[in-house]
């Protein structure tokens, strides 16, 4: 049990590690760099922090206040001591901390407490430490910070104070500003897009088909369009976070040059990526990138870029003198880190050299493999599977002289649905694999509860080959396995269609769909519980007592209040038992039983 306990723990720990990033700052991976691991480039604009200390002068073993503020709120840091020569070698000196609430020591390069950095994303205004001066220090130490305000805006090793030993005359600090490579040389607010030149001027793929994002705030379009050796791009799309498109060989995320266009707070960010997988995409540091410019309006995303057709700087770019498939995928995003798109992406019907002849592409959300999958399998089971079961459970009193190949004819359409039914989840069954080519994650119970129709629908007809002769003893045990197995399979076929109709590879319209499949089964279950009361001959019963009921209810009426029409109504010649209650009456009437007519009336309701 302790082990169990122990293994749930440490389980928890690790999902909650990968969920929650280095908001508890452990950042050892950074200890060298001091650069976070946030697929961005760090912000090159003035920064609103500062480092200060209480001394310009220290010997070995004293202890210097270290302060760090703002004049805004960051949520991270992460400061060191280095020797001011050489501001890219290891940590030096230990810290103290003055608020363990708020900062925590770090080991690095084998160091305890050579780094402090932040215990949460608490937004904060100032932060001390106590640095320790070493036995070993070099003549002049510089502190270094890095800062984030929030995910994806921070400044990298702001360089704080110098300070020297003894007599020493501390050296001009060091600049370890790092520019962005990734930054663009213009950035500015566009115009609306248009799809007009579409097929002419540049290549579009658009959804839905024909919508222009001029006007069309639920337009997703990509256009691009070659001028020399540069091509240019335009991506727009209604996104709470981000767009994106990737140019790829197969139609499978993975080996993907990807562009991202990422609303971080009403300022988009456009950068070049690689996705490797499906995994987050790694971010280039690359300076591929020309005439960038964005614009957010009415919760659309828009933005545009132009880049060379090779680019030999940047290796896992691709060259767009090769044809390629385009996806075009949007999602939520958090302090301009993306999250996993929610509904699949839009997908070009067919690869395209991106520097060829303009052309208007389409696209599709949903696979034809997965469209394929869902049909087919609907028709086994809400169509062949379920008339199959109505024949061997209520018609085998019907056409009881007839045959068909020998057999039965309830038997014969029984056996060839069922075996359709088993054919088609077969076939619909491989499609999903084909497709994704690998078992599927993503997809919740649904592949399960495929996998467990698939097995009851193979054991059915292997069954029914070893069953025993109707006379057998053992008849009883098949009888029982083949409903209570068919029974399973189908109602967990419906359950896994409940699910499958939820998918992102199918894209269905979302109620009304559930509603459709709801009804069709309400609708099943209604008509097999009719002709269960048939069968039954519940039914027929029913209405014959419901109509005598009536008529003696009529005939004690007609008695009671004597109207004296008696012979206004119909007499009937049948004289059988079914016979009706009034036709009754007036026989009795005409026979001259006028007297006696509410004693027989009332024995007849007593029997």
């Amino acid at each position: 049990m302790w082990n169990l306990q122990t293994a749930l723990a440490i389980l928890g720990t690790l999902c909650l590690t990968s969920i929650s990033g280095y908001k508890n700052g452990k950042v050892e991976k950074s200890c060298e760099s001091m650069m976070p691991e946030h697929h961005s480039q760090p912000n090159t604009t003035a920064s609103p922090y500062t480092l200060t200390v209480n001394a310009r002068k220290f010997s070995p073993g004293d202890n210097i206040r270290v302060a760090l503020s703002g004049s805004e709120h960051f949520e991270g840091f992460l400061i060191q001591a280095r020797d001011a020569t050489n501001p890219d070698g290891p940590a030096i000196g230990s810290f103290t901390l003055v608020d363990p609430e708020i900062s925590q020591r770090l080991t690095c390069n084998s160091i305890e407490g050579s780094a402090v950095s932040h215990t949460s994303n608490a937004k904060k205004t100032e932060i001390q430490v106590i640095w320790k001066a070493p036995s070993n220090a070099p003549p002049t130490v510089q502190f270094l910070a890095t800062v984030l305000a929030h995910y994806k805006i921070f400044w990298l090793k702001l360089p704080g104070p110098v300070i020297s030993q003894g007599d020493v005359t501390p050296a001009p600090s060091q600049s370890t500003t790092i520019m962005s490579t990734n930054s663009p040389f213009i950035v500015r607010i566009l115009l609306q897009f248009t799809s007009e030149g579409c097929g002419v001027s540049k290549s579009c793929l658009i959804d839905p088909v024909s919508c222009n994002p001029s006007v069309d705030t639920n337009c997703f379009f990509l256009s691009y369009s070659t001028l020399d050796q540069t091509v240019s791009f335009e991506l727009s799309g209604p996104a709470e976070g981000y767009v994106s498109f990737a140019l790829s060989k197969d139609k499978w995320m993975g080996d993907d040059d990807t562009y991202l266009c990422i609303n971080d707070e009403g300022r988009v960010s456009v950068e070049a990526a690689y996705t490797a997988g499906r995994t987050y995409p790694e971010v280039s540091s690359k300076s591929v990138l020309t005439d960038v410019g964005w614009r957010v309006s009415d919760g659309v995303i828009q933005c545009k870029f132009s880049r060379s057709i090779y680019t030999p700087q940047d290796p896992v770019r691709f060259s767009l003198n090769n044809s390629y498939y385009l996806f075009v995928a949007h999602g939520t995003a958090e302090y301009g880190m993306i999250h996993r798109h929610m509904r699949q992406p839009l997908i070009s019907s067919h690869h395209q050299i991106i520097t060829g002849p303009p052309e208007i592409l389409t696209g599709s959300r949903s696979p034809l493999l997965m469209k394929y999958h869902g049909a087919l399998m609907l028709i086994a089971w809400m169509l062949a599977g379920s008339t199959g079961k109505l024949m061997a459970a209520y018609f085998k009193p019907d056409w009881p002289e007839q045959t068909l190949f020998g057999q039965k004819i309830w038997f014969q359409v029984h056996r060839m649905l069922m075996s359709l039914t088993v054919f088609l989840t077969a076939v619909a069954f491989v499609f999903p694999f084909v497709y994704r080519g690998k078992w599927s994650t993503r997809a919740g119970v649904h592949p399960y509860l495929g996998c467990t129709v698939m097995i009851l629908a193979f054991c059915q007809p292997i069954m029914a080959a070893f069953r025993p002769a109707p006379d057998s003893s053992r008849r009883w045990i098949f009888n029982w396995l083949h409903w209570g197995v068919g029974n399973a399979a189908e109602i967990i076929a419906v359950v896994s269609m409940f699910f499958g109709i939820r998918q992102q590879s199918l894209l269905l319209p979302y109620p009304w769909t559930t509603g459709v499949l709801s009804a069709f089964v309400v609708w099943t279950i209604v008509l097999k519980l009719v002709l269960k009361l048939h069968k039954h001959n519940v039914i027929t019963k029913a209405k014959y007592v419901v109509q005598n009921i009536v008529f003696v209810c009529l005939a004690i009426s007609l008695v009671s209040a004597g109207s004296g029409k008696e012979d206004e109504l119909p007499v009937l010649s049948d004289t059988s038992e079914d016979v009706s209650w009034v036709s009754y009456y007036t026989l009795l009437k005409h026979n001259g039983e006028d007297e006696n007519i509410k004693g027989t009336v009332h024995q007849k309701l007593k029997s």
